[in-house]
């Protein structure tokens, strides 16, 4: 493994400094020999390698929408060093033995850490829960579960899972849809523009009575739950509510539903379909006002890769889902730091701290420390460039940012002191 010293970065806290990398850690810089490979950071913010909570790799099972070789190739673009490979995958991963082959094909392929997410009920059908125990035991070392894609519906089913992950102090990761409030086909925010377009509605209340639920199950199991891409405002005054209780509720927004609202639906164009759906301002300013004071922990991408042909259908058929890995930092600049909401530490603590905290990745969300891991995304502040689709390292192209003009931040990132993506 290659050393390299970084010259003149400064830190989120705005200190400079220099950093050496010798066998993939941070030791230091006095050491550095003369002869050692540099890298000029003079201008370029070092922060943390990000930590993405929620990642759909599709392999097993889609390799025609992505693999753990071209998602990985995107969160490292994205400044990315590692990821959380959710579970609804060809077979599920709801067994020992499929935690540890993709845990394997991260190991094989990645170009970050790829950490195991495993799902909380056999074949993702909300019956019985799957093989926790032995998932967490494994040598993927699962502690964060998820039904993504689907809700845990069933109140009995999600107390029992919040109570067996609770021996192992594993999470639960909720996909917070009312099947009943907001079934299969709900695909646009219940409101006027619903109506307006001739769309199944999925109201916002679809969600808040799921996440409300949850709370009071983790209150009652002692247990935690995560809410996975919260998207309303009525969730964010239950998550908020819960957190006051003292209850053990973690929450993340994507940068999707810090962004993009309802009224890009009106293109009735299929990339802009996503579960939860855009939705409206009101809604957008709640989550970003959440995100900004702690009530929404983290940053969670929900990275949906899709094949052109899962797109290609009306709008109410096509698979919901848009890529974010590589615009995720972009997108909370843009919209949290640029604007004031947000400083570099906290970015940090959300899209590095946090998420690395939520299960419990030893190796991740470090500081730029002698002795840490030398996880490191470098950034420049001042970069922009427009969104263009056909230029992604992920294998799709369902990019919902494509032709914006956004922060183009990423120089480059190092994971475990290699360099997987450099400008």
């Amino acid at each position: 493994m290659a050393n390299l010293l970084i010259t003149g970065a400064t830190l989120a806290d705005g200190t400079t400094t220099d950093l050496f990398i010798a066998d993939g850690v941070l030791v230091d810089p006095a050491s550095a020999p003369v002869d050692v490979e540099r890298l000029d950071a003079d201008g370029l913010l070092a922060i943390p390698g990000l930590v993405d909570p929620h990642t759909h790799l599709r392999q097993p099972g889609r390799e025609d929408a992505e693999t753990v070789d071209t998602g990985t190739a995107a969160a490292a673009r994205g400044g990315f060093t590692c990821v959380h490979a959710m579970a609804n995958l060809t077979p599920v991963t709801d067994t020992a033995e499929a935690a540890e082959f993709v845990q394997s094909l991260g190991e094989r392929d990645g170009h970050c850490e790829v950490r195991v997410v495993g799902a909380v009920t056999k074949g993702l059908e909300g019956v019985e829960l799957s093989e926790l125990g032995r998932m967490a035991n494994s040598r993927a070392n699962v502690r964060v579960f998820s039904d993504d894609g689907r809700c845990v519906a069933d109140s009995l089913v999600m107390r029992r899972a919040l109570t067996y992950v609770k021996s192992f102090d594993g999470v639960v990761a909720q996909h917070s849809q009312d099947p009943r409030l907001a079934g299969p086909t709900a695909c646009c925010h219940e409101s006027e523009w619903s109506g307006k377009l001739g769309l199944p509605g999925w109201p916002s209340q679809a969600e808040s009575v799921i996440v409300a639920r949850d709370v009071q199950l983790a209150e009652l199991t002692d247990s935690r739950i995560h809410v996975c891409h919260v998207s309303t405002a009525e969730s964010v005054e239950v998550i908020r509510w819960a957190k006051k209780r003292g209850i053990k509720v973690t929450a993340e927004a994507t940068p999707h539903h810090l962004l993009l609202d309802t009224p890009l639906v009106a293109s009735y164009d299929t990339t802009f379909k996503v579960n939860p759906p855009l939705r409206t301002s009101e809604h957008l300013e709640a989550i970003r006002e959440a995100l900004a004071d702690g009530t929404i922990d983290m940053v969670g991408t929900d990275h949906a890769p899709h094949a052109r042909q899962d797109k290609d259908h009306p709008f109410d058929v096509a698979l919901p889902g848009m890529i974010g890995l590589e615009q995720a930092l972009a997108v909370v600049m843009d919209v949290m730091v640029n604007t004031g909401r947000m400083d570099w530490p906290t970015l940090v603590e959300r899209m590095s701290f946090a998420p690395a905290r939520l299960g419990h990745t030893t190796t991740q969300g470090r500081p730029l420390t002698v002795g840490e891991p030398a996880n490191i995304t470098l950034v420049d502040p001042t970069a922009r460039a427009t969104v263009d689709a056909e230029q992604s390292r992920s294998r799709a192209r369902n990019n919902p940012y494509h032709g914006r003009e956004l922060p183009d931040p990423v120089v480059a990132t190092m994971w475990a002191g290699k360099v997987t993506y450099r400008r």
